[in-house]
């Protein structure tokens, strides 16, 4: 439950169009709903500014629609990362207008769109990392911001970067994401002027180690304005960049 709802409420309740019985029964998740095998935190979005977010991977199906029913209740806009197609046939009964992004294994239902704000870049280095990158601009769009999207630009090919750089250099933040080697957020960091977060991703060969080259890589950046995330970490790099969005008047 939002703050606006909260005032909503006090507003009626002052205005005598609900009772105080009626209005204590629209607050009785403080601070979170248990649904026994679950507490449901319906007042993250007081403290945090964005939602709670389920995350799908390991989770019973019938845990995961009940977790939904009493998000959707609540929230204007329901996120649901690393689902399947399962998880979306569920979800679809429930609300209709969900929406399934299968590359970036997201789930998004909003009741209605909300106004997108400043500016987000997802870069990525090649199109094997789209996936983790659609993660990250899906996140970054229901929290509310406005994503620029370049992907397939990493220094193979350096070029690709440089006849579009203009277009995320006037970003809030940048969320750049690699496998192999892991170079490119270190190559941005030195050209940008704003926070790079930089995603290690799980693409390579034998000794890319799952993403742990690049990781230590990130790492080990010389460009100060670089930090680093977990590997595949799409969706904690875009609550980061989203926060820092935020800040941006």
């Amino acid at each position: 439950m939002d703050k606006e709802k909260i005032r909503g409420l006090l507003k009626k309740v002052r205005q005598k169009k609900i009772s105080i019985d009626d209005a204590f029964s629209a607050l009785r998740h403080l601070p979170y709903e248990d649904l026994g095998f679950a507490r449901v935190d319906h007042h993250r979005a007081m403290r945090t500014g964005h939602p709670e977010v389920i995350f799908c991977q390991g989770k019973a199906l019938d845990h995961i629609a009940a977790i939904f029913r009493s998000l959707a209740e609540n929230n204007t806009a329901v996120l649901l990362t690393r689902a399947d197609d399962a998880v979306y046939g569920a979800i679809k009964k429930i609300k209709s207008y969900a929406v399934y992004n299968k590359q970036a294994r997201v789930i998004t239902v909003e009741k209605k769109k909300s106004p997108k704000k400043g500016k987000i870049a997802v870069v990525c280095a090649g199109t094997a990392d789209i996936p983790v990158a659609e993660e990250a601009a899906a996140t970054a769009e229901i929290f509310g911001n406005r994503v620029e999207r370049v992907y397939d630009v990493g220094v193979a090919g350096l070029h690709r970067l440089f006849d579009c750089f203009s277009s995320i250099s006037d970003s809030s933040c940048i969320i750049v994401l690699a496998g192999m080697d892991g170079a490119l957020p270190s190559v941005i960091g030195g050209m940008a002027m704003c926070p790079v977060i930089a995603v290690p991703t799980s693409i390579g060969y034998g000794a890319n180690f799952k993403g742990i080259a690049p990781l230590l890589t990130m790492l080990n950046s010389c460009s100060p304005n670089v930090s680093v995330v977990n590997i595949n970490n799409g969706f904690g790099a875009a609550f980061i960049a989203s926060l820092i969005n935020r800040q941006k008047k």
